[in-house]
């Protein structure tokens, strides 16, 4: 039996993904801002902070696998405070637990919407690991009118800040795989609620991310993906940005 750590898990693909792992007979430690086993809100240092202690208490000083789903969509700043710096805060904080596993992996959730637009202003601070500057940004593309485009540059940050990570030695050096998963447009609560019950919305979205295999696509699928990188089966693969799109990415960039 592993101990997994699944943030963003009361809803969505983070649900289905620690319902998965518990299925299988793994120990599940739950992470949100409700409904969990760990509360914490990761768009703060505080909330993260708590994160760690209590994951690190209640997993006895060691987590297997971690699945960082935890994210949202607003067109706000607490969409790149949450998506990228407190996915990487996540990611970083609980390393040491990952390391005093036999078989340590990370994986991460991304987007296919970080290939179809982004802010450059977000982008670069969010790599340049300047929260207060990367929030302004985001301000400033909402006040604009832009805020749509602050969620796929928070994740395609978090791409590219992954791509480099997963690399060094305190991860690949240390033998802990870190990838991510892009989903395309998946039949969760959340975009049932934001616009996938919006026909001129779902239509626009459609057609901007066009997904062969269909639209909107199942959950299920995106949450076996994640289980299986973050599982002992995964020894060999790492850097990588996995896209469980039904299609969409090969077609927007064959």
């Amino acid at each position: 039996m592993r101990t997994y750590v699944v943030t963003g898990a009361a809803s969505g693909i983070g649900a289905a993904t620690a319902d998965l792992l518990a299925k299988d007979g793994h120990r599940v430690i739950r992470c949100d801002v409700r409904d969990a086993d760990v509360l914490a809100d990761l768009t703060t240092p505080e909330g993260r902070e708590s994160l760690f202690s209590e994951v690190a208490a209640a997993s006895g000083g060691r987590v297997d696998g971690l699945v960082a789903v935890a994210g949202t969509g607003m067109p706000s700043e607490r969409t790149v405070r949450l998506n990228f710096f407190g996915t990487i805060a996540t990611l970083e904080g609980l390393r040491p637990l990952l390391a005093a596993s036999g078989a340590p992996r990370a994986v991460a959730v991304s987007s296919l919407s970080a290939i179809v637009a982004a802010d450059d202003d977000i982008v670069e601070a969010c790599l340049s690991l300047d929260e207060e500057a990367a929030g302004e940004a985001g301000r400033r593309a909402a006040e604009a009118g832009r805020g749509r485009v602050i969620y796929p540059s928070s994740k395609q940050a978090l791409n590219r800040w992954l791509r480099r990570a997963a690399l060094a030695p305190e991860w690949a050096g240390a033998g802990i795989p870190l990838n991510a998963v892009a989903p395309g447009v998946v039949d969760t609560e959340s975009a049932r609620k934001t616009f996938l019950s919006d026909p001129a919305t779902r239509a626009l979205v459609s057609s901007a991310m066009p997904q062969p295999l269909g639209f909107p696509g199942p959950v299920e699928p995106v949450a076996s993906l994640l289980a299986w990188l973050a599982g002992p089966d995964n020894s060999f693969v790492t850097g990588q940005i996995l896209y469980a799109d039904g299609g969409a990415e090969a077609t927007l960039r064959p």
